[in-house]
């Protein structure tokens, strides 16, 4: 299914000449087998300002995710987020937060409409993934990130689905409308008890519709009702597991286990902070150092906020301090602060694709293979060693192949569990419409 750059090797899947003969035919059964694979990511953040003419997914960015990138890895799909972080609950941020949406959905719809349609595709089901990769292009797909665009207006669930949205999360980073947020758990601040009435009247129009119900982000009590709620399978588009990474974001065996019951599919993320977690006596003097000098500098990381929109390989931009809104004249000050800061508060070893790979072994082993899958947060704050960016997805086949998982399981996990969620739940939104739909 995949195409990989002959010269292509990075991270732990490095190929020396000199390798063993075993290591040898090893790496070269993983290359076959992540050829054949369809490699499915199901969470790419995206920013508006690198889908125009001047600046696209086509240019070699420095986006961890873009066209040369997923050739390289060999990644055949990427689910395009439309996030919109949760903001006040009223009118005047409803209409805000539409609009920041809206701008994601014309983003990948001038992508694959008229940027670069011979390269990649906009699916809208199950079956149009297999039959654009099958033609050679590369995959998008839609996701939302944080029901809150939808305001209080259940119909804006059908408009986002017709728009392409194939799930969509309830919540993000704090209460909305619709959920409450695993970011409760730090206060034990759950007003909503998990899903709001309204809530559940938009799971029973996503089954209706066929879309997805993600259920990372929200609480453990609104994943926990939504997977019973539910008429169909439900995923967790990008978490962890608990059992190894003490993070509110991450699933613990209870809920893994009602996914499960549920049919669904956790997609386990490589957000290095959610697979190996510090000590909070370790992690939080960093990180309340590094925020205040952030803040002193005046430091912003976010895309909307860039000097440099189209932050190109090889380029200025490339710079990590280039790339934020540290003026000139205050970057040597800037780095000289943050070299002695990280010297202060050194960071433990970042997680890697063998810490990685640990959460998919543990998950397969609590739940089955058949309810596992892979995502990167790539983008939105994602990547490990090894698998930093689209380019470098072999490693995780690779990994794979070390510990003994089939080309059939690696398929599953690789992207076909996810397609058979999806392929669940349109059947259940077509069993559930009348027959005039």
């Amino acid at each position: 299914m995949s195409l990989i750059l002959a010269g292509f090797a990075t991270g732990t899947s490095v190929f020396h000449a000199q390798a063993p003969a075993a290591e040898q035919q090893l790496i070269a059964r993983a290359r076959g087998i992540h050829e054949r694979a369809l490699v499915l990511d199901t969470h790419n953040d995206i920013d508006p300002q690198h889908f125009t003419a001047a600046c696209n997914y086509t240019m070699p960015l420095t986006t961890q995710v873009n066209l040369p990138r997923m050739k390289a890895g060999g990644q055949d799909v990427s689910f395009m987020i439309a996030y919109v972080p949760q903001g006040p609950l009223t009118d005047e941020g409803y209409a805000n937060a539409y609009r920041r949406a809206s701008d994601k959905f014309d983003a990948v719809h001038r992508l694959t409409e008229q940027i670069a349609p011979q390269e990649i595709g906009l699916a809208l089901s199950a079956a149009d993934v297999r039959r654009l990769a099958g033609s050679g292009r590369k995959v998008a797909v839609i996701g939302v990130e944080n029901g809150y665009p939808i305001g209080l207006d259940l119909r804006r669930v059908k408009e986002f689905y017709d728009r392409g949205a194939r799930y969509m999360s309830l919540a993000h980073n704090g209460h909305s409308q619709l959920s409450d947020s695993n970011t409760g758990e730090a206060t034990n601040d759950f007003p909503n008890g998990g899903l709001t009435p309204l809530g559940r009247q938009v799971i029973a129009e996503m089954n209706r519709l066929g879309m997805m119900v993600d259920v990372s982000h929200p609480s453990k009590a609104s994943m926990l009702q939504a997977a019973q709620l539910s008429a169909a399978p439900i995923i967790a588009s990008h978490s962890a597991v608990r059992a190894l990474a003490n993070h509110s974001r991450n699933m613990d065996d209870e809920m893994l286990m009602a996914l499960k019951k549920n049919g669904g599919v956790i997609q386990i993320v490589a957000f290095a902070n959610y697979i190996k977690t510090e000590p909070a006596a370790t992690s939080r003097p960093r990180t309340a150092a590094l925020t205040a000098l952030r803040r002193e500098f005046g430091v912003t990381n976010s895309p909307e906020e860039s000097p440099h929109p189209c932050p190109v390989e090889g380029a200025a931009a490339e710079d990590a301090l280039a790339a934020t809104s540290v003026p000139v004249d205050r970057r040597p000050d800037y780095e000289r602060r943050l070299t002695a800061l990280q010297a202060e508060y050194p960071a433990s070893p970042r997680a890697t694709v063998k810490d990685f790979v640990d959460h998919i072994d543990y998950a397969v082993k609590l739940i089955g293979v058949n309810h596992v899958g892979i995502s990167s947060d790539f983008d939105g704050g994602g990547g490990i060693t090894g698998w930093s960016n689209a380019s470098e997805a072999f490693n995780v086949t690779l990994e794979l192949v070390r510990r003994g998982y089939s080309e059939q399981d690696i398929d599953k996990i690789w992207g076909g569990n996810l397609l058979r969620v999806w392929e669940d739940v349109e059947r259940a939104a077509t069993k559930s419409r009348p027959p005039s739909q």
